[in-house]
């Protein structure tokens, strides 16, 4: 009976190592499904404006935008509040230009960016701060908008502690976050496996996978011994498994 004991051994203490973690897959998957995705991305934060733009309200061109930057590139018309505005790329960065006066507007200044939060904003909420990042972005802008500094924080205090973050170059709206989506970032981290910073680790995998098999292998072993053999006289003697 020594595979018996064996296996009964085993199984115990790897089923508690891999138990901890189907305890975190049960608790972060519950709470992701819980959550409809639409308001953890933060779509009900803000008012999806539908501006049109007037041609009669377009004075500048783009020859003449050409003329003044020949090394602009991806020129397209936009609005930022209720302004219309050319955005276009010069050397991988984008430009934010007023159609109307040619002026260039990029970077937005703190004011503009808090004229801008405050358009997108379909909350009741003041704002309580605003900051500037320039480098080290956090964790919930970094990992999800590329090319995305400079950019402005700006903090409601409103249900959830809502950011809205507006880029400095384009103006645009790169990123609403609130601490449903905060937590739910943590939670599909570690429903993931993803204990090294945004990075999954595969020798974590590997290993909980081997284990696993192993944990398999012994309780087919133990279900063996009580199912097939649970009448035989010398496993009798060896004790309910």
């Amino acid at each position: 009976m020594n595979l018996l004991k064996t296996s009964r051994k085993y199984h115990k203490w790897l089923m508690l190592f891999l138990g901890l973690q189907f305890v975190i897959w049960s608790v972060t998957g519950a709470y992701m499904v819980f959550f409809n995705i639409d308001y953890i991305h933060g779509d009900s934060l803000v008012v999806n404006h539908q501006t049109k733009i007037t041609p009669a309200n377009i004075k500048v061109s783009i020859a003449e935008i050409y003329q003044k930057y020949p090394d602009a590139k991806q020129i397209r018309l936009a609005t930022f509040i209720n302004k219309i505005v050319y955005q276009f790329s010069i050397e991988g960065k984008t430009q934010l230009l007023d159609a109307g006066t040619g002026n260039l507007m990029s970077p937005i200044n703190k004011k503009q960016a808090i004229r801008a939060a405050q358009h997108f904003y379909s909350g009741s909420g003041k704002i309580e701060y605003i900051e500037l990042i320039t480098d080290n972005p956090p964790f919930e802008l970094s990992r999800r908008v590329h090319n995305a500094l400079p950019a402005w924080r700006v903090n409601f205090n409103d249900f959830g502690n809502p950011s809205l973050y507006i880029s400095a170059q384009s103006g645009e709206l790169i990123a609403k976050r609130h601490e449903f989506w905060r937590l739910f970032d943590w939670m599909f981290r570690f429903h993931a496996m993803d204990y090294k910073k945004g990075e999954v680790d595969n020798s974590l995998l590997f290993w909980f996978t081997a284990f696993g098999i192993l944990a398999s292998i012994s309780g087919l072993i133990l279900m063996y011994f009580r199912v097939l053999k649970r009448n035989s006289p010398e496993l009798s003697n060896q004790g309910d498994c």
